[in-house]
């Protein structure tokens, strides 16, 4: 038997790694739930213990069954209030690449026009959407640009900060191959650019939603094409307090997924190259 028999298979460092990387897999889903069990509890105690009337806090299992027998009327408005969601979205993807990509091309394009949306991000929404709502006739175009407006500059900010952060060794390589200006674009800039893309599409699309959802405020209209917005309002006017928590919650749980989708989506198209995706073994 050799001395290398003898020696255990993982030294002390190598089991705590271990340890601590299993800690690490499962601790960032189980803390969470931890966390969210503990202030749920919280939340039922504070109204059973201070006797608070359920028009003014409701106790968890009073929202959740508000959820469950108010579904279908709440369904129909986050069916209206995600449509806007993912349509603005598209919109800026669409929107903010094709501007950065061209800001990246002329310089004086860049400098003439990036100011202007950055004073559309600074300004908020809520004091541009009433003149949106005058000026345009269709509601769901109103919706859509209040949702734009506030998802638009992430992507157009993260794109083109990307496109121009491309190595500049490889830019002098393509210039002496003799590359065209497409096809720099496309073998190099773009390929640099997607992981700050992906990152400004992650923020986008919590912001689309968020915009939607300020929007409908906004227009306050109701009927059968109300989003969650107006649902909310509505319960607030009638003191019914559950369920306007039920449509906050499908607010956030909606928000949660779309910012879970992307970020699967960013890891899919990451994973396999770029640092920030690449799994290391500790």
């Amino acid at each position: 038997m050799s001395i290398a028999d003898n020696q255990p298979l993982y030294d002390a460092e190598d089991l705590k790694r271990l340890r601590a990387a299993r800690f690490e897999r499962f601790g960032k889903w189980l803390l969470p739930v931890a966390v969210m069990i503990v202030m749920i509890w919280f939340w039922d105690r504070l109204v059973v213990w201070n006797n608070i009337p359920h028009f003014i806090l409701p106790r968890p299992g009073l929202v959740l069954q508000t959820l469950i027998s108010d579904w279908p009327i709440l369904f129909d408005a986050l069916l209206v209030t995600l449509q806007i969601t993912l349509m603005a979205l598209a919109v800026a993807v669409i929107g903010g690449v094709g501007l950065a990509v061209l800001f990246t091309q002329s310089r004086l394009v860049e400098m003439s026009f990036y100011p202007y949306a950055v004073i559309l991000q600074v300004t908020p929404v809520v004091s541009i959407a009433p003149l949106i709502f005058i000026y345009v006739d269709s509601r769901t175009a109103g919706l859509l640009i209040c949702a734009w407006l506030v998802a638009f500059f992430p992507v157009l900010a993260n794109t083109t900060l990307g496109l121009n952060s491309a190595d500049h060794n490889l830019r002098d390589l393509f210039r002496i191959y003799g590359a065209t200006r497409w096809q720099t674009l496309r073998y190099l800039r773009l390929p640099s650019a997607l992981p700050y893309f992906l990152g400004g599409l992650r923020i986008a699309g919590g912001l689309a939603l968020i915009g939607a959802v300020v929007a409908e405020y906004v227009a306050g209209t109701g009927g059968i094409g109300s989003g969650l917005a107006f649902r909310i309002l509505e319960a607030g006017y009638r003191l019914n307090i559950p369920r306007m928590f039920a449509a906050l919650i499908l607010i956030a749980v909606t928000g949660v997924i779309i910012f879970a989708g992307l970020s699967f989506l960013s890891h899919m198209l990451l994973r396999k190259w770029h640092e920030s995706a690449v799994k290391r073994e500790t």
